[in-house]
């Protein structure tokens, strides 16, 4: 399968009508690099981890850009394309020659596909048909609340109706996956399932809700906690039920991230297949594992049934892939093994993490693991159960490999 992203460019909150006030990216501060996996050894930041973790980019490319791009990209694909999707780091129905960029690659006759989309720059319903006929045939379209005050007053959509019936429209003709950041006591309890009532009487395919995050442990890494101040958030197990209860009520996919897929029992889906676990390779050394604090118990259950002897370690921060330097500094270090293994995509610098793990005086080796051992709601939205469980057998594979390539 050849697929074809087309990035338009664009800034969070400067290039989507503003920042939606529950937004991942308000408040962002100057933070030194964080260091990733694709640092050099000797320096701490590169670009993804300074610049491209904050989406801190210049505004919308010109459409002549974007075109140019998109020739360059043809001229190296092998096969044909099945896909092209639009991308950026603004919102792709704010750009500013949106028709016109559709128009141009609509005229290649291949499937398009928005990545993600608020809707916030859609002024007028007709765009709908013009998207479906110009072979839009997926997108991810963020909804918050089928209620346009409630558009108009946390997603601040100056044309919140309009942006409500392209959605409509929409969802009538392709698949349309919504999405919507979960705030209690604003679009929780009854609206919920009102804007879940709206999108299944429309034809949505599914629904993926976001729980909110407002602390540090929660994802906010970028020095920009809290978004909003004093808003509650819902804890891991409230957020699980509420996903379940609406997955069980409707009849389109309702899943949620960080937790879960009810109807593919993922993230971690495994654990419901012993056959499977019994397959993965046995663990035959010792190494502590670092992940996030809502995987780590899920983690230690599968290695222990691959026969590991050690702990899993839970970092203060919920996700993995959001683990710093600071998570790795308040570990105990009496807690691990010879052997460290961090996330593959950890926001920590090799050379920094094994000094600080290794403060101790008991020189510890640090490796990477994968980067993925399974699949959040976003990934499976679109997936089927053999397909995520494919994912975990080849992570968990991969993880168990390096546990006894680096283990003591």
């Amino acid at each position: 399968m050849v697929h074809l992203t087309v990035d338009i460019g664009g800034r969070p909150g400067l290039d989507c009508r503003g920042f939606c006030s529950y937004c991942y990216f308000k408040h962002v501060g100057d933070i030194e690099p964080f260091g990733c996996k694709n640092c050099l050894p000797f320096i701490k930041g590169c670009d993804y981890c300074s610049r491209g973790v904050r989406e801190q980019y210049t505004g919308f490319k010109d459409l002549r850009e974007v075109a140019d791009d998109v020739l360059a990209q043809l001229q190296i694909v092998q096969g044909d394309l099945d896909r092209i999707t639009i991308s950026g780091g603004g919102d792709p129905s704010c750009y500013p020659r949106f028709e016109d960029l559709v128009g141009l690659l609509g005229s290649m006759e291949v499937p398009l596909h928005i990545g993600y989309t608020s809707g916030k720059g859609f002024d007028d319903p007709a765009l709908g048909d013009f998207l479906i006929e110009n072979g839009l045939t997926e997108v991810s379209y963020t909804i918050f609340s089928s209620d346009p005050r409630l558009r108009a007053k946390y997603m601040h959509d100056p044309t919140p109706e309009a942006s409500l019936a392209v959605l409509e429209r929409l969802c009538a003709g392709i698949d349309v996956y919504a999405a919507g950041v979960i705030l209690p006591g604003v679009n929780d309890g009854e609206d919920i399932f009102r804007t879940c009532e709206w999108l299944e009487s429309r034809g949505a395919k599914g629904l993926i809700l976001m729980r909110f995050a407002n602390q540090r442990e929660q994802g906010l890494i970028l020095g920009n906690a809290p978004i909003i101040a004093g808003q509650r958030v819902h804890s891991v197990e409230e957020f699980r039920d509420l996903v379940t209860e609406l997955n069980d009520t409707f009849s389109m996919k309702i899943s949620g991230t960080p937790l879960w897929d009810p109807s593919i029992g993922s993230p971690f889906a495994i654990l419901d297949e012993p056959e499977l676990l019994a397959t993965l390779p046995r663990v035959q050394k010792r190494a502590s594992v670092v992940t996030g604090s809502i995987a780590a118990p899920f983690v230690q259950r599968v290695l222990d049934a691959c026969g590991n002897r050690s702990r899993v370690i839970p970092a203060h921060s919920e996700i993995a892939c959001l683990i710093t330097i600071d998570d790795l500094i308040a570990l105990r270090l009496d807690d691990l093994e010879d052997t460290v293994i961090l996330p593959g995509r950890a926001f920590v610098h090799d050379t920094e993490a094994r000094e600080t793990l290794s403060a101790d005086g008991r020189t510890r080796e640090v490796v990477r693991g994968p980067d993925t051992l399974t699949a959040d709601a976003e990934t499976s939205m679109g997936m089927e159960r053999t397909g995520v469980l494919m994912m975990e057998m080849e992570g968990f594979g991969e993880l168990i490999r390096t546990i006894n390539k680096y283990g003591r």
